[in-house]
């Protein structure tokens, strides 16, 4: 014999297929895994994208500004030069901030508050350095001034009327762009100073730096662009580890040459020469050798041999940089050591709950984020006062 439902049961019934149609409904009761996935597939595959036209068009545009045009017609040179700037500062900070929000909405909500607090100081430091900067200060490159010694001597070089530098930057933006650059850049310094004294290297490399350590999270999930990501080997992180001395040794001849060189102290060699060579540097060991290591290797490979990050290293142990371990219960699952990008070894301190005190530590938080019993911290001696006053 049929039974016959009743009106309010299909009433109901309708009502429930209706919910479980929603996204929300779907997303909760996990029926909707892989329609997330396909959509982080889609992000993945668009960051990868800018990522590599950004490449792209840093290899071309670089190469017609330091390359062709110094031979090319003054009209060409200039038409050059306004494309370098508008691709480093406009398009460079449109890049940041569409790669952030593909980057959160690929890794998920999930234990990701360091990566959206690191996100958001690289968005800020952008409009910042990229837009509002150059607009108020009538120089577009001022960029070429947020990074502080010993990273360059471009400031140094502002300082003599004879070097080239200084000539285009007052054919191109007057005595007061010339001006605004050397301020921008000392206030710069003053901030990244006090702010690592305050906050680690943290402060500098993992929120605000516009040379690598944007890139390392911005791009992150799409990083390296060919071959799978694996973990740098011993003997490569102890190569890296010399190698971070060599480019600090090497910042740091150029910085005091030209220090002597300005205060009138007869030196060996020709200042020409040793401004090109300084060029080479940073456009085969720095620029190059960082985008390879995007496409290759780790996002934070320039930041193992960063002169500016060694320096600034060594000043976080004076603001008492450290991660601790001891916050709940370490499980040994090994999943921070996995999730450092700058091969730190975290699980054996964390088991015998021991800070963890390295020089290379950029303060990114992805350990953090990895653990899954939340028994990790990131402090500096500021922070930790802080953190007292709140309780």
């Amino acid at each position: 014999m049929k039974t016959e439902s009743k009106p309010h049961e299909d009433y109901k019934s309708h009502i429930t297929r209706l919910v479980k149609r929603l996204p929300f409904y779907q997303c909760a009761s996990g029926e909707n895994k892989g329609v997330a996935a396909g959509k982080r597939g889609i992000y993945l595959n668009l960051l990868k994208l800018i990522l590599w036209i950004y490449i792209i068009l840093c290899f071309i545009i670089a190469g017609l500004n330091y390359g062709y045009a110094a031979k090319a017609p003054p009209a060409v040179a200039k038409i050059i030069m306004w494309v370098w700037l508008i691709y480093e500062n406009w398009i460079k900070t449109l890049f940041i901030i569409i790669c952030s929000f593909l980057t959160i909405r690929i890794l998920g909500d999930k234990k990701n508050g360091m990566k959206k607090k690191n996100l958001i100081g690289f968005i800020a430091a952008a409009l910042i350095v990229h837009v509002a900067a150059p607009i108020v200060a009538g120089n577009f490159d001022l960029y070429f001034y947020a990074m502080p010694f010993p990273w360059t001597t471009t400031p140094l070089q502002l300082l003599d009327p004879k070097s080239a530098l200084y000539k285009s930057t007052v054919l191109s933006w007057g005595h007061w762009g010339l001006s605004a650059a050397l301020a921008f850049f000392i206030c710069i310094s003053i901030i990244v100073l006090i702010g690592t004294l305050l906050f680690g290297r943290r402060f500098q490399c993992s929120t605000i730096c516009l040379f690598n350590g944007f890139a390392a999270e911005v791009f992150e999930p799409a990083i390296p662009l060919m071959g799978k990501r694996e973990k740098p080997k011993r003997s490569a992180v102890k190569f890296l580890n010399v190698l971070r001395w060599v480019f600090l040794a090497v910042s740091l001849f150029f910085m005091i040459y030209w220090c002597l060189y300005l205060i009138g102290v007869t030196l060996p060699g020709n200042i020409d020469l040793i401004t090109k060579l300084e060029s080479y540097k940073y456009l085969s060991g720095e620029l190059l050798i960082t985008i390879f290591f995007w496409i290759a290797f780790v996002g934070r490979g320039y930041c193992y041999f960063c002169p500016l990050g060694t320096v600034l290293g060594l000043i976080s142990k004076l603001a008492n940089q450290k991660i601790s371990t001891n916050h709940t219960k370490c499980v040994q699952c090994g999943k921070c050591n996995d999730a450092c990008p700058m091969s730190i070894e975290i699980k054996n301190c964390a088991a015998h709950g021991e800070d963890v005190r390295n020089l290379r530590c950029v303060g990114c938080g992805h350990c953090m984020n990895a653990c899954p019993t939340g028994n990790l911290g990131y402090s500096t001696w500021f922070i930790s006062q802080i953190h007292k006053k709140r309780k």
